[in-house]
């Protein structure tokens, strides 16, 4: 008879938070919730296709690139490489590690403060990209772009992972369930100068399955429950452990659009 393995014990609420609370948060590799978290990812493949969008760009821009994973992913799949090719970022620590990522790849990153101007002249680059951007700046993007350049990029959406911010912060206000909504983006884009080319928004499925993927995931992602620290929000997180445990993997929603958008010749 095949060997059986004994079931596993399971692992306790303060072993689980504590290997939640010590994982590094610097860049965007999120690796480590293999096997204890899950993220639907959008149909379009979004670094397959900057992929593309790369092999055909002479200046390429990557903006609040974080730890450089997804654009150092793109480059090496290119079937060629723009010939100059620059990345932003804003939080010292992505900066080092972008910088470490991506330098071989003959990549400069440039530490520019995500509200701040882009740091380049204008009419730099004809491809400017991004995933997941704080808050696009439309003015900066388009006069940076060339003539004929293009914005393509992967943004949040409105409402994204709120199943999980709710049940720690409560009912969130309207106005903050519809930020970063498509509609508006495209409108603002619009007004700063650029023409729509694409826009394609999907919700997407995500399960934790542990509480220490829950504690890390937001302490990686700051935003969504501004200020959490596992003393801070103790009660909620043992209610919700103790729901995992009894229910199996808590269920929330990401939202995300496909961006792109051109700058006319006209301009």
């Amino acid at each position: 008879m095949p060997h059986e393995e004994p079931p596993k014990e399971p692992r306790s609420y303060d072993d689980l938070v504590a290997e939640g609370a010590a994982v590094p948060t610097e860049g965007w590799d999120f690796s480590w919730f293999g096997g204890r978290a899950t993220e639907e990812r959008p149909s379009w493949g979004y670094a397959l296709a900057l992929a593309g969008r790369l092999a055909g760009a002479t200046a390429a821009l990557d903006v609040q690139t974080g730890g450089g994973e997804v654009l150092d992913f793109a480059l090496g799949r290119a079937v060629a490489a723009p010939v100059l090719t620059v990345a932003t970022e804003g939080w010292p620590p992505n900066v080092a590690k972008a910088t470490a990522l991506l330098r071989p790849r003959g990549t400069v990153v440039v530490a520019a403060p995500e509200d701040a101007s882009l740091p380049f002249a204008d009419g730099a680059f004809d491809l400017v990209s991004s995933r997941h951007p704080v808050s696009p700046n439309w003015a900066e993007i388009t006069r940076v772009l060339e003539p004929g350049g293009t914005y393509f990029a992967q943004h949040v959406g409105p409402g994204s992972a709120f199943d999980l911010v709710e049940y720690f912060l409560g009912p969130q206000p309207d106005r903050s369930r519809s930020a970063r909504h498509p509609d508006r983006e495209r409108a603002d884009a619009v007004v700063a100068g650029l023409e729509i080319v694409d826009l394609r928004a999907e919700r997407l499925r995500m399960e934790f399955h542990d509480i220490a993927a829950v504690v890390h995931f937001l302490r990686k992602v700051i935003w969504m429950v501004p200020g959490f620290t596992v003393d801070a929000y103790a009660d909620r997180l043992r209610s919700l452990h103790a729901r995992i445990e009894a229910d199996g993997p808590f269920v929330a929603h990401s939202t995300r659009h496909l961006f792109e958008a051109r700058k006319p010749h006209h301009r």
